[in-house]
Parts: C-alpha cells; sequence; structure tokens
C-alpha cells in the first residue's frame, strides 16, 4: 500500500515526477522558487526524509549533491489515492463517484462524451 503524503511532500514529489523522476536538490529548490515557494533549506531536506521514509523516493549522493529518485510513479500514487478516496467516500464504488461528479456539474456533458468516446474505444484495455 502507497503511504498517503501532506500536501507539501506531494508538491516536492511532483517536482521529481515532472523532472523525469529523478531530481537534484538544487534542481528542486530551483522549481520551488520559480513558483514563488520560499521554504527553507531545513523544511525541505526534512519533507525529502519523510518521502524517503514512506518509501516513494530514495536519496543518493553524487559527491556532495543529493540526488533524488521516485520510487513510486506518478500515475500508481494516483491510482492508490483514487483507490483510498473510492473507499472512504463511496465504499469502493467508482459509480458513485462518477454520479457524485455528474450531479454537482463537476463533470461536464463534453467531458461526459469524451470519456465514453475513450472507453468505447478499447483504449482503456492494457
Amino acid at each position: 500500500m502507497i503511504q498517503q503524503v501532506s500536501d507539501s511532500e506531494l508538491e516536492l514529489l511532483k517536482i521529481i515526477w515532472a523532472e523525469g523522476g529523478t531530481a537534484l536538490y538544487a534542481r528542486i529548490m530551483e522549481v520551488l522558487a520559480d513558483m514563488g515557494n520560499t521554504w527553507q533549506k531545513n523544511t525541505v531536506i526534512t519533507l525529502l526524509s519523510r518521502l524517503a521514509d514512506k518509501g516513494l523516493i530514495q536519496t543518493k549522493k553524487i559527491g556532495r549533491r543529493n540526488e533524488y529518485t521516485a520510487i513510486v510513479s506518478e500515475e500508481d500514487y494516483q491510482t492508490a489515492q483514487t483507490q483510498t478516496l473510492l473507499n472512504k467516500l463511496y465504499e469502493g464504488s467508482a459509480k458513485g463517484l462518477v454520479s457524485t461528479l455528474i450531479q454537482r456539474e463537476m463533470l461536464s456533458a463534453g467531458d461526459y462524451e469524451e470519456l465514453k468516446k475513450f472507453w468505447e474505444s478499447g483504449e482503456n484495455k492494457e
């Protein structure tokens, strides 16, 4: 089972995923700065350590630099979190989730048609 992460930890994971699954500490800090994030070095290191403790990333020393590699893909994380949401709120029913999305107009008619075409085309099958 993939452990859940805080919003801050997820931000760091997203950066690592966006960098192709591996990122140097300096690159992570650069991206955070570009996003207007002002986290201090110790905060980022603590968050990265937590992600490593949860088994989501691994750390590798390259000389004096740290490289962080995602162990879990973005798709696997999304799948696990979606399953957790379904289990918590909809007793495992994807139909219940989709019904809510449609009833609350969070899924447009265009989205629905696109999903229907996707389903009918067989692209969803592996």
